[in-house]
């Protein structure tokens, strides 16, 4: 804040805000009718494959109406009662491997489909997370699980299962450290995620 009292780049910040958003939008919306154009030539190629087609894809929609619902207020919950400076603090740039490790105690959890993890990963940048955190976060919600584990030990024996655990953590702490210094420690191209300067 300067002396006079206001805010310095505060209306910059917005606009660039606002000018990401609709970015997004138009991407969102540019894929959306690529995939409609596909669907709609794939399927006058195969009319046969019509039937299943529509049918798996009502499964699908039917299945996100039903989860997102939840998903999308656990989401408001945490983002008004998980303040920002837990997340930095526990997952944030100096939370060094151990901010990692959270990350995929966190991921390995939660049962249920991918697409739920990935608003969440969205809020966990926007608080301050570190990109190789969250990646850590999708990678062990995706191939890590406590309840798959158990399962795994039963049938396939303690070794197959520690070994398999072992090289899955070391290659998905290996992937989100490479991403970050791909990306960056903050993914700020990201819409909704920090503005420059905001820390």
């Amino acid at each position: 804040m300067r002396a006079d009292g206001n805010v310095p780049n505060g209306p910059a910040k917005g606009r660039r805000a606002m000018k990401n958003q609709k970015k997004a939008l138009l991407r969102d919306l540019a894929f959306l009718g690529a995939v409609v154009a596909i669907t709609a030539v794939l399927l006058l190629m195969f009319p046969e494959k019509r039937a299943p087609v529509f049918s798996a894809s009502k499964d699908y929609l039917v299945e996100m109406l039903l989860v997102m619902p939840a998903v999308m207020i656990l989401m408001g919950l945490f983002s008004v009662f998980v303040p920002d400076k837990l997340i930095v603090k526990y997952l944030g740039k100096s939370s060094g491997l151990k901010g990692m490790l959270i990350a995929i105690l966190i991921g390995a959890f939660p049962t249920g489909p991918l697409y739920v993890a990935f608003p969440i990963a969205a809020s966990l940048l926007r608080k301050g997370a570190r990109v190789a955190s969250v990646v850590a976060f999708l990678s062990a919600w995706a191939c890590i699980k406590i309840p798959q584990e158990l399962v795994e030990l039963q049938f396939l024996g303690l070794r197959f299962m520690a070994t398999r655990l072992t090289l899955t953590i070391v290659f998905v702490l290996a992937m989100g450290l490479l991403m970050e210094k791909i990306l960056g420690r903050e993914l700020r191209d990201v819409p909704g995620a920090l503005e420059p300067g905001r820390r």
